[in-house]
């Protein structure tokens, strides 16, 4: 799209307006979009093709579509992040910083999506603006909380998207609507003028339907950002350069112990189809995951509630009683609790970093599922009924929780796609995308256009 925008074939406001009216036909039934900025992508995309006329150099995402989450600012628009109360926030003032490198690479921002109320969601069912429907499947979850964004994607309303993850929220919706996203290292990328959920957890990343359009956009995001402390500040490391580099020499192996456990049918086929692709029979193990995914818990619901405490005090009734629920009990979460659990992450990454000697990819589930019924309560995994809003990131949170850099990418089963996570040792994104790229060229992995999209 960027190379025929770049080289004359279709202008940047053709293919704005034609992904507006993908939009204005689609998102009624998907219910991705809560605020669709119609006027400002078209100047946008007028500005990248009065460059391209004026024989100036655009960017490599020259008038390519994108979308974000509700919870990054955008100029002009109230910062939601899923909830009742931030929509009565001021306009904010500022683009976030990701939102500006995309613009500067030639990417056209066509509006915010639908998400879980201040992300603490794993379904993609908002209280406030609507569950965001599954495009391969319209009484299926999305997934969250980037529901909006998995769903765009999936739907082909916008080839690009930005999310987040602070315990599964990029990864879960890529695995339940069939497309690729990437959950970077901690700090890899800015997160400057974003509404947080945990400081100490969120990341910021992009969904596509491709490896390569994933590696675009990352590489256009990098860099130090002095308005983000957590900001590595590492130099850039492009990536799109090497996805086709060859993986044989890397050492990969599959996420054993927890990871065999709390899967359906399918989540095991897709393993077992990606490490047949990729030869994979070795296993390794995370030690203690299960106890690393409580541990996340205790840190979410604390961190939460401690942002959230004023709002909680003050306007209970507006928020969504499953989210506020959750966040109370957060705040009388004994103290001695959270230290524990701070001092068995220190532990938890450095045992794991030491797999990294070792390995240089691990392979595990997405979700232990396809995506759910929208409005279903529970579902049986070994044997044990469980609520599926807290059960559905099993296998993200214990990766989430130490920042490992993850792709997920999406096999295409019947009826409905599920995700395998790739996982590399913090900043090898690289690594992780290879392979991606890898399954991809096999045939192993692919976003499938659902019927009717």
């Amino acid at each position: 799209m960027a190379k025929a925008v770049a080289t004359k074939q279709v202008t940047a406001l053709a293919v704005t307006e034609a992904a507006l009216a993908r939009i204005a036909s689609h998102n009624p039934v998907l219910n991705a979009f809560t605020d669709v900025t119609a006027e400002r992508a078209c100047v946008t995309a007028k500005a990248v093709d009065a460059a391209i006329a004026a024989g100036q150099s655009v960017g490599p995402l020259a008038g390519v579509p994108f979308a974000v989450k509700n919870l990054f600012d955008v100029e002009g628009l109230p910062t939601r992040a899923g909830s009742k109360i931030n929509r009565e926030r001021p306009a904010s003032t500022r683009d976030a910083t990701l939102v500006e490198r995309l613009e500067a690479s030639g990417a056209v921002l066509l509006g915010a999506l639908n998400m879980g109320e201040y992300a603490y969601d794993f379904t993609g069912e908002n209280v406030h603006d609507g569950a965001s429907r599954n495009p391969h499947d319209l009484t299926r979850m999305t997934g969250g909380s980037s529901g909006g964004s998995g769903g765009a994607v999936g739907g082909g309303l916008v080839p690009l998207a930005l999310g987040s993850d602070t315990n599964g929220s990029i990864r879960v919706p890529s695995s339940f609507c069939g497309i690729f996203g990437l959950k970077p290292t901690y700090g890899r990328l800015s997160r400057a003028r974003s509404f947080p959920f945990v400081a100490s957890f969120d990341h910021l990343g992009p969904f596509a339907r491709s490896v390569e359009d994933l590696a675009l956009s990352y590489d256009a995001m990098q860099g130090p950002d002095a308005d983000d402390a957590a900001c590595s500040t590492r130099a850039v490391e492009p990536v799109s350069a090497v996805l086709a580099q060859d993986i044989g020499g890397l050492r990969i192996a599959l996420a054993g112990g927890y990871f065999k456990n709390n899967l359906f049918p399918e989540a095991r086929e897709a393993v077992a189809l990606v490490a047949k692709a990729l030869g994979v029979s070795r296993e390794v193990e995370l030690p203690e995951a299960a106890r690393a995914r409580a541990a996340a818990y205790v840190i979410s619901t604390v961190e939460g509630a401690s942002l959230h405490l004023d709002r909680l005090r003050t306007r209970p009734n507006d928020f969504d009683p499953a989210t506020r629920d959750r966040l109370l009990a957060g705040a009388m979460v004994p103290a001695p609790l959270v230290d524990r659990a701070q001092k068995f992450r220190r532990w938890y990454r450095a045992r794991v970093l030491e797999l990294f000697r070792d390995v240089d990819v691990i392979i595990a589930p997405a979700t232990p599922c396809i995506a759910p019924k929208l409005g279903q309560q529970t579902f049986v995994l070994d044997g044990v009924e469980l609520p599926v809003r807290a059960n559905i990131g099993v296998h993200t949170q214990p990766i989430s929780f130490i920042g490992l850099p993850v792709v997920a990418v999406p096999v295409p089963l019947d009826p409905m796609p599920i995700g395998v996570q790739i996982i590399a040792a913090p900043w090898r994104e690289d690594i992780a995308l290879r392979v991606a790229f890898a399954l991809q060229q096999a045939g192993t992995v692919a976003a499938k256009r659902p019927q009717g999209f």
